[in-house]
């Protein structure tokens, strides 16, 4: 391992020379790129000096107990044997960890698309149901959440809702929520009481920056029209709603929800990069295409990934067999013993399938 950790120091020490030329700091992508590596490399470098200190006195403490000749400096040697031997299998865990190849994308902010998918009005109210559970829980952490757009459900919630949400590694968090989520209730229109199931979308894309996809404005067609939804001044009387379209593969992305159209444009722009962003990732490899599509599905109950069961307060995570009786909470922002387990067991098999890493 401390092999390992002197080829991730010797790459630490190249970048950390590199940030500081002129010529990386005015090329703002290399930069970028670079001052991310940097803080990664930076985790393993600090990780592999307290090893490399842990192993120097194990190392000094079995020479004392090897030699024998002061009966109190091999009684301490020993206490200072068994507390860095304890300490040894979490730190080389922590390390093996952190040297798994990260996924570049985990660092971005997001864009989360949820959609209502069968069940009529009821998905529609779930749909609403799960964004503000991510609201919540998106808050709880101290992330921000901002609505792109929304197109609201005839009896509450919505068909549509797309937001953004910006912080620390977000996308390495939400990326877990994408794919259809079911729910199992009595619905507020259903008059004999028999419970019925519907579903939800969830589509979650690493926000681009604008060095990450190169938009030709030529390709893209703006319409701007006046808003529409609730009340409030300007609403349906000033041409603020943005839609775009792009030519080039047909996509549409709106946005009114700002009543400045500078506003409203800038954050079409951003969704309609992701979207691309996330296109491009899909060409180059399979494994995220195989994921965009289970991301994407249909909106049809039998691809789920989890399912919310009022009847019986539970929550059940299917992808990895969880389930809580905990839903109260967890429809409240309380995700995140979830969101740890599905970490736990992506950690697990990346470190199956990096074992030569070590």
């Amino acid at each position: 391992m401390l092999e390992k950790i002197q080829i991730v120091k010797q790459r630490f020490d190249e970048v950390n020379d590199l940030i500081i030329q002129p010529d990386i700091i005015t090329d703002q992508k290399r930069y970028v790129q670079l001052n991310k590596e940097y803080k990664d490399l930076k985790k393993i470098v600090d990780k592999g000096e307290k090893y490399a200190s842990l192993m120097e006195n194990i190392k000094e403490a079995e020479e004392i107990i090897a030699e024998g000749s002061d009966a109190e400096m091999v009684e301490m040697a020993k206490m200072q044997l068994d507390e860095a031997k304890e300490k040894l299998p979490a730190l080389e865990d922590e390390i093996k960890f952190l040297l798994i190849p990260k996924d570049p994308d985990d660092a971005k902010n997001v864009v989360v698309e949820v959609r209502a998918g069968t069940g009529g009005d009821e998905a529609s109210i779930f749909a609403g149901d799960l964004h503000r559970m991510y609201t919540k829980y998106c808050e709880g952490k101290g992330w921000k959440v901002d609505i792109v757009d929304f197109n609201e459900g005839t009896s509450g919630g919505f068909k549509e809702i797309i937001f953004e949400v910006s912080g620390a590694d977000v996308y390495g968090t939400m990326k877990f929520e994408a794919g259809v989520h079911r729910v199992q209730r009595v619905p507020q229109t259903e008059t004999q009481g028999r419970v019925h199931t519907s579903a939800a979308s969830v589509i979650v894309l690493p926000e681009a920056e604008e060095f990450d996809v190169e938009l030709d404005m030529k390709e893209v067609r703006i319409e701007r029209t006046t808003s529409t939804g609730p009340g409030g001044q300007s609403v349906n009387t000033t041409y603020s709603a943005i839609k775009l379209h792009h030519e080039p593969t047909g996509m549409i992305v709106s946005c009114q929800d700002q009543k400045s159209s500078h506003k409203n444009l800038e954050k079409a722009l951003k969704v309609l990069r992701s979207r691309l962003y996330e296109m491009e990732l899909a060409k180059k490899q399979a494994a995220d295409s195989e994921k965009r599509k289970s991301m994407v599905s249909t909106g049809d109950r039998s691809a789920k990934i989890r399912t919310y069961n009022y009847p019986q307060g539970r929550v059940t995570d299917h992808r990895i067999g969880l389930t809580l009786y905990d839903l109260s909470n967890i429809m409240n922002g309380d995700i995140q013993k979830i969101i740890d387990e599905l970490m736990l067991a992506e950690n697990t098999e990346l470190l199956k399938a990096n074992n030569d890493v070590i």
